[in-house]
């Protein structure tokens, strides 16, 4: 073989290595990884899986939730708003409460009425029957025997052309409001008791302002 031919097979030779070093490089680049990294890598999987789903499964219980929810507050809860100060200290003008629909109330609940198109605010003190009476300091009776009011801030007469004792009519519920120096209420001839018809609820929470958040007693 002539030297021509000798350096053609030697160039050959050497692609020839050069190409099996190669092909033995990718084989090394695709290797399989170590089956505890699979393992490790495919649990990461499983957790990123199962977090979404778990975030897809409360978004729809929270949506399930604010649907039930403004279906309740329709329904069976209104949102007043105070408007004067005929309930100070306990509800102060402008603050948010929160009424439940019902005409299921007793003695020392708030409730809300209708009259003249709005809905007032005032504290049941006695029903059907019952026997109201009050002194000149502001000290209330019922059926005899003097309530203890400390929701009442400072004891009052106030604005009453009521004569007393007074016995509450049939269906109907005489009310006060705590602010006796301002309240017009029962005590009025002209406003008088309050018809189970006219009731629109219980004022159960107090929704606003944030400090004063809480359950009404």
């Amino acid at each position: 073989m002539n030297q021509d031919g000798d350096r053609y097979h030697g160039e050959r030779n050497s692609m020839d290595n050069g190409k099996n070093r190669n092909e033995k490089n990718d084989i090394e680049k695709l290797e399989v990884p170590p089956i505890n990294d699979l393992r490790m890598e495919l649990a990461r999987e499983e957790a990123r899986y199962e977090f979404r789903k778990s975030l897809l499964n409360i978004a729809g219980i929270l949506a399930v939730a604010a649907a039930i929810a403004a279906l309740v507050m329709t329904r069976l809860l209104i949102l007043l708003q105070v408007n004067g100060n005929s309930m100070a200290p306990g509800l102060k003008n402008e603050e948010i409460v929160i009424l439940y629909q019902t005409k299921e109330v007793k003695e020392g609940d708030i409730i809300g009425f209708y009259y003249g198109g709005k809905i007032l605010l005032k504290r049941v003190i006695g029903s059907a029957g019952d026997e109201i009476d009050m002194d000149e300091e502001g000290n209330v009776y019922v059926n005899g025997v003097m309530i203890d009011e400390q929701y009442v801030s400072e004891k009052r007469k106030g604005k009453c052309d009521q004569e007393f004792p007074y016995q509450v009519p049939e269906n109907m519920v005489f009310v006060l409001g705590d602010n006796r120096a301002v309240s017009l209420d029962s005590r009025m001839k002209a406003i008088g008791c309050v018809e189970y018809g006219q009731i629109v609820g219980k004022a159960a929470f107090r929704a606003w302002p944030v400090n004063r958040i809480g359950k009404l007693y």
